[in-house]
């Protein structure tokens, strides 16, 4: 793991919001809450960090979509102050990641919550819910012939504690399914908090 930089809040939020904004799975529900809001795309699409305004617009629009910092839904519990960083990953560190202590994660994996492990029961055409895993194996399939990923945002309570994927399940699992396609370091973002032990999904 090799540090490059702390980040704000604000950066990892307007992330947050982009990577879900492209997302297939998430935009209806996120375009519901921008319109509500009434919040220009453009804020979200190319975000000034150093604009005060804009930054307090999307910790709203991501507290109305998610519960952050509305201690509500998904972010139940999260801790109040995080350090967060962008850090690089080693192929062999990003296959000691786990997914959220969630359902459908822990039944992907036999109950381990190892990604990698979610990684193999996908490919191996495991259905959880009746939903099939033919999306997660086409994302990596995606990888293999070009596509990018934004970088996945990442928990721990301290750095020497289990990583937890915060943001960016199904993107792991993809990079899990084509190995291969990992860079030798894959730039993430890493929150740390002492309190994240807290977080009923850590």
């Amino acid at each position: 793991m090799r540090k490059i930089q702390e980040i704000s809040e604000d950066e990892m939020i307007a992330i947050y919001l982009q990577t879900e904004l492209s997302s297939v799975r998430f935009r209806q529900k996120l375009e519901v809450h921008i319109q509500q809001e009434k919040i220009d795309l453009n804020i979200l699409q190319e975000p000034d960090l150093h604009n005060a305004s804009e930054n307090a617009l999307r910790r709203k629009l991501l507290g109305e979509y998610r519960g952050y910092g509305q201690n509500r839904g998904y972010f139940t519990d999260f801790p109040a102050h995080v350090r967060w960083e962008r850090v690089r990953l080693s192929r062999e560190e990003l296959e000691r990641v786990r997914y959220i202590d969630w359902k459908y994660w822990l039944d992907l994996t036999d109950g381990t919550r190892m990604a990698i492990d979610g990684a193999r029961n996908a490919l191996a055409g495991k259905v959880v819910y009746d939903v099939s895993s033919d999306g997660l194996v086409s994302l990596a399939n995606a990888l293999r012939h070009g596509a990018r990923f934004p970088p996945l945002i990442l928990v721990a309570k301290d750095v020497e504690a289990p990583l937890v994927v915060m943001e960016g399940h199904a993107r792991l699992t993809a990079y899990l399914i084509a190995p291969e396609y990992i860079p030798t370091e894959l730039e993430v973002i890493i929150g740390y908090s002492e309190q994240m032990k807290d977080w009923g999904c850590y």
